[in-house]
């Protein structure tokens, strides 16, 4: 499995995303995937399925200490109290004494970002969190974040395919030492049956998924979140590392870009856009 290194932080580029996965399927599919090879798992308290993810964590027979875990703490808990008190309740169903990542899942103007960053660097400095980082932030946010905290931001995790075009969060992340972990990487199934995509794994013996999350890990700081609730796309997703796009294929899926692209932005919470 390829790192990311950010800031001090070696994060799997390939990590196992549990997003709108009940629970039953967290225990059946985690602890296949950390057995297949994964080494990365991402959760968050809105999940609702934390306690699952700590259960088949400790069923995959994988050591904890090889598993890079990252948790999320929901905008409700952004108060300095609610929000330790949140990562002490992730940590007892994560079943874990720390987490590798804890990130802030979107921004939140009721609460100052200071509060919200200084409750990271606090939970971080207690020992409870490896590293921090955030989620759903716009550059002007990310670069707020960097100056209010004391410990180094690791990530920005956001939406990201072929789609949307992420360049100005790329660039920012990199000049501030950053990755950028990908989610919503299928863009919500669309890339499956893309001819441009099709047409690249062909001519690599792959499919247009496996093409969009090597086109991910390619990139320089970019780490890729997979899901799946199926046991061969499980092995399909991990079998990335074995082949490379060119720099004219690395073009041609970044031409795919569209100026609406972005699938992911809920009122209420989504910031103002790059």
């Amino acid at each position: 499995m390829h790192t990311v290194t950010a800031n001090g932080a070696a994060i799997p580029a390939l990590g196992f995303g549990t997003f709108r996965m009940p629970g039953p399927d967290v225990l059946r599919m985690v602890p296949q995937a950390l057995r297949l090879g994964f080494r990365h798992v991402d959760t968050a308290q809105i999940y609702g399925n934390e306690a699952e993810v700590g259960e088949a964590i400790a069923a995959s027979g994988v050591a904890r200490a090889d598993v890079f875990l990252t948790t999320k703490v929901w905008v409700k808990s952004y108060r300095h109290a609610d929000f330790v008190a949140s990562v002490e309740e992730s940590l007892r169903k994560l079943r874990t004494d720390h987490v590798d990542l804890l990130l802030l899942h979107w921004p939140n103007e009721e609460v100052p970002l200071a509060e919200q960053i200084g409750a990271l660097n606090e939970v971080r400095a207690a020992g409870k969190v490896r590293h921090i980082g955030v989620s759903n932030f716009s550059t002007a946010l990310m670069a707020e974040a960097v100056r209010l905290s004391d410990a180094p931001i690791v990530t920005n995790q956001v939406e990201y395919h072929p789609y949307l075009k992420q360049e100005v969060v790329l660039e920012a992340s990199r000049r501030a030492g950053m990755s950028v972990t990908a989610y919503y990487a299928m863009a919500d199934g669309k890339v499956v049956s893309d001819p441009v995509l099709k047409d690249i794994g062909a001519r690599h013996g792959k499919s247009a998924a496996q093409v969009v999350l090597r086109w991910l890990v390619q990139q320089e700081g970019v780490v890729a979140l997979s899901k799946t609730v199926g046991e061969a796309r499980l092995a399909e997703n991990l079998a990335i590392f074995d082949f490379a796009l060119s720099a004219e294929e690395m073009a041609a899926v970044h031409g795919l870009a569209k100026p609406d692209g972005r699938i992911v932005s809920p009122a209420g919470l989504a910031p103002v856009w790059d």
